[in-house]
């Protein structure tokens, strides 16, 4: 089948200078379009030898993996032995071979992790899958973490501290560098060890790996924020702009950043008739109501805001 090449690819013609050629791989030749010079007798098809009638088909005959990722020790480039007990044909295999496909899946297993680097990996990157499914991280942050931890150990940086919370500091720090921060409660819930512990080993990871984090802005909490609390665009909008404005004026430097993040939304949520009560908004934000209610009463004082409905 003739296929036209694409011009970003090609040279001019010799003979007459045109930049329109065609593709025969059957004969494999690479022939000008408009006087029918043979430019190229012995082209290379760079594609698969065998045919495919439809995606599923494509599919299912590509010998391809799945691509490269830090998620797995071995960064997915192992070969897996399936649980399965079928072969690569999908027929299910004789029950006098199911014994010695035991056995090899077995060592299989046991020889993929090789030293105690690569148990650790191995157990980590688990548990980073783990607190991550629980949060609800997508992958291209999953990604970063595991970046993080891999460093972590490269420099020896894990001895005399729990393998979770590393991961936890790695998922933390990976959610701000990505400028999409979770708090330290949610964080800690999920991988169920204290704030304390997390924090700590965050900053051990920040300074031995020299992590340029930015400081959290109270911004980037709203809309996750809005979400968990059914409020709409308005309400975000609102608490952004009110957000902005108070930080023009320097009343939130120093503050909290969640904190602020809770003031704004309640102060935006009463004045959009969409009210949420400071304990709904605190149990979201991981705040106290005390918090919210000092942030807000000094938000709406500096910007003139008076709120009808309080708790």
């Amino acid at each position: 089948m003739n296929k036209k090449l694409d011009e970003d690819q090609i040279i001019k013609c010799p003979e007459c200078g045109s930049t329109h050629f065609i593709i025969d791989y059957e004969r494999g030749e690479m022939i000008c379009q408009n006087c029918g010079f043979v430019i190229e007798d012995s082209f290379i098809d760079q594609g698969p030898e065998w045919r495919a009638f439809d995606s599923e088909q494509e599919e299912r005959r590509a010998r391809t993996g799945a691509p490269m990722t830090y998620l797995s020790h071995d960064k997915g480039l192992a070969t897996e032995i399936s649980w399965s007990n079928k072969d690569s044909y999908g027929k299910r295999i004789p029950h006098r071979n199911r014994a010695q496909i035991y056995r090899v899946r077995k060592w299989h297993q046991r020889i993929r992790v090789s030293n105690s680097a690569e148990r650790n990996l191995s157990i980590a990157l688990q548990e980073l899958n783990a607190i991550s499914s629980k949060m609800g991280i997508p992958k291209d942050i999953r990604e970063t973490a595991a970046v993080i931890y891999r460093k972590a150990v490269e420099k020896n940086l894990i001895r005399g501290r729990s393998i979770e919370s590393i991961v936890a500091a790695s998922i933390y720090a990976a959610c701000r560098q990505v400028n999409m921060p979770r708090t330290l409660d949610e964080v800690a819930k999920a991988a169920e060890i204290s704030k304390k512990k997390i924090g700590r080993s965050y900053r051990h990871l920040t300074k031995e790996l020299k992590l340029n984090l930015r400081p959290t802005l109270p911004t980037s909490y709203i809309n996750q924020f809005c979400s968990r609390l059914n409020l709409d665009k308005t309400v975000q909008d609102e608490a952004e702009k009110i957000i902005r404005k108070a930080g023009e004026m320097g009343i939130i430097s120093g503050k909290g950043p969640t904190g602020v993040a809770a003031a704004a939304i309640y102060i935006a949520s009463t004045l959009k008739n969409q009210v949420r009560t400071q304990k709904e908004i605190a149990e979201v934000a991981g705040v106290t109501e005390v918090t919210i209610r000092n942030r807000y009463k000094e938000i709406s004082k500096y910007l003139g805001i008076e709120l009808e409905n309080e708790d």
